[in-house]
């Protein structure tokens, strides 16, 4: 199932991509991968800085769609269903916008079109606060015992806390620093209605970070597009209730099939 830079299930045609969010790797959708794998080609693609893919500096939008660019031509993959989760579904937004012809359809999970106001200020106060206890000398375990438990519904498996926690302490700080400044420059609200493919949106009843009234809003600017609310669960859906995420992708690719 390893693949280096990725995790793979290959058991069709269909190529499903997997975008993980910044707390953790592509591993976060093992369950899915799993699953989706016995029927389509299920890839799960490791940001540079994660799961041992190298991070050469600065982390940008830019610089991400172009890796992701890549790592689809090397695969020879011509067009993919894309799943991006967090940030990972930031980059999946961005990448359409450039890229749509490389686009099937979009799962688009606990993420939003733009981070923060538009002059800048609650960005510059958030990247101060979330990197302030690494400067202070703190670890990324220490941040994951910190953040985990605010990010997990009342309704998740009861493993999900657990495996959270883990995935984040495994990210290396540079690469949290550098997803979390990468994070604040998202802005990609005047492109929804640009988005040219189906699209499923997955909001967590309970997730803070993304709350659910406004992937509402992002579906109410696509063309194309639904929205799933997961009660009782927050902003890590993947892990927090694997069955019914997975359940939701599949019937949406099932509706798509084209």
């Amino acid at each position: 199932m390893s693949g280096g830079d990725h995790i793979r299930a290959t058991g069709g045609a269909r190529a499903v991509v997997f975008l993980h969010g910044i707390g953790a790797g592509a591993e976060m959708f093992a369950p899915q991968i799993a699953d989706l794998g016995r029927r389509c080609d299920a890839i799960g693609w490791n940001l540079p800085g994660y799961g041992g893919h190298d991070l050469d500096g600065e982390m940008t939008f830019d610089g991400l769609v172009a890796a992701l660019l890549a790592f689809l031509d090397r695969l020879h993959f011509a067009r993919v269903d894309l799943v991006g989760h967090s940030i990972g579904g930031m980059l999946a937004q961005a990448f359409v916008a450039r890229h749509p012809e490389r686009v099937r359809t979009l799962v688009l999970s606990a993420t939003t079109a733009a981070f923060g106001s538009r002059d800048g200020s609650f960005q510059k106060q958030f990247v101060i606060e979330r990197l302030a206890p690494l400067d202070a000398g703190r670890t990324m375990p220490d941040l994951a015992a910190e953040f985990v438990p605010g990010l997990v519904g009342s309704r998740a498996v009861p493993e999900a806390a657990d495996q959270a926690r883990a995935a984040m302490s495994e990210v290396p700080e540079a690469t949290y620093r550098a997803a979390i400044r990468c994070l604040a420059t998202f802005d990609a609200r005047d492109a929804l209605p640009l988005i040219p493919v189906p699209v499923l949106l997955i909001a967590g009843g309970e997730d803070r970070n993304a709350p659910a009234p406004t992937m509402r809003r992002m579906a109410d600017k696509i063309p194309a597009a639904r929205v799933v609310e997961l009660e009782g669960i927050g902003h890590l859906a993947p892990l927090e209730c694997p069955d019914a995420f997975t359940g939701e992708i599949r019937s949406f690719l099932k509706d798509t099939d084209r």
